[in-house]
């Protein structure tokens, strides 16, 4: 059966390497995969680096293609030439109809979210940073809107108080490659059932998750609870990372990286946003109904470290945040 279904295989970063790894592994039929093209990278922009999901395919003998735009009738024809009967997305990029409707037995793609919440490009940083204490993943047929198509399988996993971003990560991207292969096995053996996102709806407000950008990411400590402030932290931990800016006395300004963090709950006598630290050991910022205590910081042009070797380094008083 595993031979039988000719698969083409879509996505780009490390999350999408674990499903397709365990697809080659467990011999399914992979006869191609499509991901982003070389990306350059370095000083100048003058090295090509390949996205993970090519490296793996390449050392796999894997046939790669590569589009600047999944329109192109030439790369349309290469994938024609692919004859799959199934294609698998897995963090890649939103499908024109006439790629995801080619395949006989249709496209499905993996979401790391239980649909129909959380849809859009960064489902596990918007449920870290909204607080939630669940989350897990979806596969789904595509359909002409993003994220919205019917639904296959799902699977829960659990939020824990101090996962990062990228402890979720790393525990979808193990649940997810289960899903994935459970869910062609379904589709191979014609016994998939595809249930329409609507009987899922409940009275909850659905919350999306948009692509982040830097401007996202700042910390506006007057506008947030510490609870909120600490999982914004860790909903962006390590990346792209929640930065906030510090002023010296002279009104220089400095840009700090915030990946890891703790507080403490309890009445302040200091305005919301007001900087402390003992030199030492302690970096925190006041908010409203308690502190947020800096653990591990990154000062712009700078190593990633520990707070109490940024303190050693870094005189801070009469510094602000801006």
């Amino acid at each position: 059966m595993k031979k039988d279904i000719r698969i083409v295989y879509m996505g780009t970063p490390d999350f999408a390497v674990g499903p397709l790894e365990r697809l080659v592994n467990d011999g399914y039929n992979i006869v191609g995969a499509v991901t982003m093209p070389d990306k350059a990278i370095g000083r100048h922009h003058d090295t090509l680096q390949a996205s993970p999901v090519k490296q793996f395919a390449v050392a796999h003998d894997i046939p790669v293609l590569q589009p600047e735009k999944l329109r192109d009738e030439a790369f349309l024809a290469q994938l024609a030439d692919l004859r799959a009967d199934l294609q698998v997305v897995v963090a890649f990029r939103m499908l024109p109809e006439v790629v995801w409707a080619m395949p006989r037995l249709g496209t499905f793609n993996l979401h790391a979210a239980l649909l129909p919440q959380y849809r859009g490009a960064a489902p596990i940083n918007w449920a870290i940073i909204n607080g939630e204490r669940e989350t897990g993943v979806t596969t789904f047929f595509l359909d002409h809107d993003i994220d919205t198509g019917r639904i296959l399988l799902q699977e829960r996993c659990p939020i824990h108080e101090t996962d990062t971003a990228e402890d979720i990560h790393d525990r979808l991207m193990a649940l997810g490659t289960e899903v994935v292969v459970r869910t062609i096995d379904l589709i191979a053996r014609g016994e998939a059932k595809a249930v329409p996102q609507e009987q899922f709806m409940t009275d909850a407000p659905l919350h999306h998750a948009p692509k982040i950008f830097r401007e996202t990411c700042e910390i506006h400590w007057t506008e947030l609870l510490t609870r909120q402030a600490y999982d914004f932290i860790r909903g962006l931990s390590p990346y792209p990372a929640a930065w906030t800016t510090l002023r010296s006395p002279q009104g220089d300004e400095q840009t700090l990286k915030v990946y890891r963090a703790d507080y403490t709950l309890g009445p302040q006598s200091q305005p919301a946003g007001t900087l402390l630290t003992d030199g030492r050991s302690d970096l925190s910022i006041v908010l409203p109904d308690g502190r947020i205590h800096l653990r591990e910081v990154q000062l712009a042009g700078k190593k990633r470290m520990p707070v109490g070797d940024f303190l050693r380094g870094t005189h801070l008083d009469g510094w602000t945040l801006k």
